[in-house]
Formats: C-alpha cells, structure tokens, sequence
C-alpha cells in the first residue's frame, strides 16, 4: 500500500493523532492492517448478504459460498487508505486527486471531490457532517472499483 501524491503531502505538513487519526507512525500495525482491511471486508459481506457483485469480476458463481470465495480472489483492487474515521482515499503513488470516500460497511459514498475539498468540509466551514453528491463528477481511473461500488451503494434503500 502506497499513500497517494497529496495525502502524503498532507501527512508530512503535520500529522494528525488522536481521536479517529490512524497513528502511522507508532500505532499498532495489526489494529492499521485491520483498518485498511474495512473497506474490502464491507464489500465482502455486501457479497454475501446483500447480493452485490461487480459487473468487472464477470458473471457471479452460483451460491453465496462460492461467490464470496471468489470476490475474496478477486480482492485485488486498489486499497483504500484511511484519512479520519470511515474516511478514506485511494492509495498510488504518483497519483492525486482522489476522491475522498465515506466507507462504513458496503455503504461507500463520496464524501468530497478531494483532499482538499474534504478537510475543512470535516473539521471548518461548509456543512460538516452533511451528505454530498457530486452529480457528473467522475472519479480517476485509479477508483474505477470503488466507483462500482458506489453506483451500487446508491441504489440501496
């Protein structure tokens, strides 16, 4: 897992800690592993108790087993890496610009167009804490998954 472009610079202007900041550099590895294990887990369990299935990962085996098994082959898709919270951006070095996704469960929504757009959103000025959709806004390549994802998340009730 690599930090994008501009969450690395983010960190390196001054890392947060405490409260929902992972701890990068001295925070136990096995509780930062299962932090950025969430996301591929939620979409796990969407598999397997809500019917989800990438339209990329080709025609979905018959039975729940089999399915999730083969989602669970298929899990090598771009990592999401935890900001704050369930936020989270799309890990690539030599990329930026990601969006910033609110991930709790299979429930993915985007959050803000970008880091930038995203942190005084959260902590500052703007509707914190408020929905957002950015209606014919495209996400990068890099997300084409999560980007899946969120088109299907949408369509839940």
């Amino acid at each position: 897992m690599e930090f994008a472009d501009d969450h690395r610079s983010f960190l390196a202007a001054g890392l947060p800690a405490g409260g929902g900041w992972p701890d990068w550099r001295y925070g136990n590895p096995d509780g930062l592993r299962q932090w950025l294990a969430l996301p591929g887990k939620g979409v796990l369990e969407a598999v397997r108790f809500k019917g989800y299935w990438a339209s990329s990962w080709g025609p979905r085996p018959d039975g729940v087993t089999d399915a999730e098994d083969a989602a669970a082959d298929l899990a090598a898709v771009p990592w999401l890496v935890p900001i704050f919270g369930g936020r989270y951006l799309p890990a690539g070095r030599g990329t930026y610009g990601h969006p910033v996704l609110s991930v709790y469960g299979a429930d993915i929504i985007c959050w803000a167009p970008d880091l930038a757009d995203y942190v005084p959103q959260e902590f500052g000025e703007g509707d914190v804490g408020k929905r957002h959709s950015y209606d014919g806004w495209e996400m990068s390549a890099s997300a084409e998954f999560w980007a899946e994802c969120l088109a299907w998340s949408a369509l839940e009730p």
